[in-house]
């Protein structure tokens, strides 16, 4: 070896030990963050805003502030323009004190009921899987949420081919938010206002329109107008609305029963059925969370077994929403693991 390639060499290597190094330490933080947002039981256990109930705190925001009111949302907030619209609710773009806001109206006096039960579930439920509550004015049908500017998981694939987000399109990101939609599930179902069911999840669409990709590439559930309530100690089940249901992806309980003998829909013979509805339609969800991206291949591989088991027929042999997250982690931790040991070894 000559004195020039022999001190190259020497050369290169402390700037290849720090790079795998750093590559290193990138993963065990990913585990302590993992670790520091569940509790065992899968609990999210990291902080909303540090503010008391029925305050809100945006990012840009130093102090709490009390949900604002009519009046204050009258004389402070500015729409901006119309970003959404649907049978329940139109959706603005707004601007409060120089905080880009989501305002929400009623579109007709038909819904107010589902409006309403959708400003109470935000209510009950505020925390960090949860849109934060910004205000409301019952006079006139309005509640304000935080904004969140990359929109729905309907545009995942869209904003993560865009230049500056592309390298965030990794396994990890991706696992990541199946990992955030299936705690959001486990909340939901062991929320303060008792078990909730999202009906509003009749087709894949439908189900990715309800949640935000924030800013930091993690997701929460914005709609929820649609969220009954399971009691099986009080022999309370539910149905997702009036009409026949149809499709693979809703669950098979979901389905008229008696279209193999021509019977007519009736919505008064129709079964009802409780959360396990949500369970049956995890694998679907998160094969379009994980995408195409490089290692998607392997996280379905070890998913696999605990996503037939969420397509089992009966409801009773399907796992909790925990069950699933606890496999998730774990798929998580292994892979990374695994490419820490493997980038150790280049």
């Amino acid at each position: 070896m000559s004195r020039r390639s022999s001190t190259s060499f020497y050369q290169s290597t402390p700037v290849v030990a720090i790079c795998l190094a750093a590559l290193l330490l990138s993963n065990i933080f990913i585990y302590l963050y993992l670790d520091s947002l569940y509790q065992s039981d899968g609990q999210p256990v990291i902080a909303h805003t540090g503010c008391m109930a029925q305050h809100f705190k945006m990012p840009t925001m130093k102090n709490c502030t009390p949900w604002l009111q009519c009046p204050l949302l009258e004389a402070e907030v500015r729409k901006l323009k119309l970003i959404g619209q649907g049978a329940v609710k139109k959706v603005y773009l707004a601007e409060w004190k120089g905080q880009k806001v989501a305002v929400s109206k009623l579109s007709s006096l038909d819904y107010s009921q589902d409006f309403l039960h959708g400003l109470s579930m935000l209510q009950a439920l505020q925390g960090p899987l949860v849109v934060q509550l910004v205000g409301f004015c019952l006079e006139d049908h309005t509640l304000v949420t935080e904004y969140h500017p990359l929109g729905s998981l309907l545009n995942l694939n869209t904003v993560l081919a865009q230049e500056q987000q592309k390298h965030r399109n990794t396994w990890h990101t991706r696992l990541l938010l199946a990992i955030d939609y299936v705690s959001i599930l486990h909340y939901l179902h062991n929320s303060p206002a008792g078990r909730r069911v999202m009906c509003d999840s009749n087709s894949l669409e439908k189900t990715l329109s309800q949640f935000l990709l924030t800013n930091d590439f993690h997701m929460v559930v914005n709609d929820l107008d649609a969220l009954p309530e399971v009691d099986l100690s009080r022999g309370l089940l539910v149905k997702c609305g009036h009409r026949e249901l149809s499709g693979d992806f809703v669950a098979p309980e979901q389905l008229w029963p008696f279209n193999n003998i021509g019977e007519p829909f009736s919505d008064d013979l129709m079964h009802e059925y409780n959360e396990r509805t949500d369970i049956w339609k995890i694998p679907d969800v998160v094969r379009f969370l994980i995408g195409t991206v490089a290692g998607g291949d392997l996280i379905h591989f070890h998913l696999f077994q605990i996503h037939k088991e969420c397509k089992a027929e009966d409801p009773k042999l399907r796992p909790s929403a925990l069950d699933v997250l606890m496999v998730y982690k774990a798929v998580y931790r292994n892979m990374a693991q695994d490419n820490a040991g493997f980038r150790e070894m280049l």
